[in-house]
């Protein structure tokens, strides 16, 4: 089938991605038909199908995209050898990099359980590579008696929820600048593990 004329495929398909990311976290996955998509990029509802087989390959693309892009911009990280500093500097991570990206970061939580099965495996795969490396500081800091933690994968994955709490209420120009949330939230991270 030949594509819609005057469209093209390097702007198309990243304004589909756009507007099913902003579907998907303003409705959610289930109420957000291939239709509606195609209506908020202004195409036919048969073009979409030029760009994805289907909505759960659309869905798995952008969880997928933002947990390759999520790990790549932590690998670039230079990581400091001092624990406590490698700890610090991941929670600033995370709390940054995702509050750019509010969208990606509530349907990479909240939409996993709409995944087909082979889909949730690789994308729990790709999270459990982020949660492993959060899970490894934690460890080295129990090892060096820097830290005091009765479960680091518990620990691990309490952090990660806490930060991510920081999306749902943070408002720019608010009464803390980023600056000071991200103390605040070292603070008790820091305070959540320390001996």
């Amino acid at each position: 089938m030949a594509r819609t004329q005057g469209s093209h495929s390097d702007i198309t398909g990243p304004r589909i991605r756009k507007a099913a990311l902003g579907l998907f976290a303003r409705h959610g996955y289930a109420a957000v038909s291939m239709r509606q998509i195609a209506a908020e990029v202004g195409v036919q509802a048969g073009a979409l199908y030029n760009y994805t087989p289907d909505k759960q390959s659309l869905l798995y693309r952008l969880m997928y995209e933002h947990m390759q892009e999520l790990l790549s911009a932590y690998d670039q990280l230079e990581k400091p050898a001092d624990t406590a500093e490698a700890l610090r500097q991941f929670v600033g991570f995370h709390i940054r990099f995702h509050l750019q990206r509010p969208d990606e970061v509530f349907i990479a939580y909240m939409e996993l359980r709409n995944l087909t099965p082979d889909n949730f495996s690789e994308l729990e795969a790709l999270r459990r590579t982020y949660e492993d490396a959060l899970e490894a500081i934690l460890q080295d800091g129990q090892e060096a008696g820097l830290f005091d933690i009765a479960d680091t994968k518990i620990a691990t994955l309490a952090v990660i929820a806490m930060l991510n709490g920081v999306m749902t209420w943070y408002r720019s120009g608010g009464r803390l600048s980023l600056d000071e949330v991200e103390r605040v939230y070292w603070d008790m991270v820091r305070r959540s593990v320390s001996a």
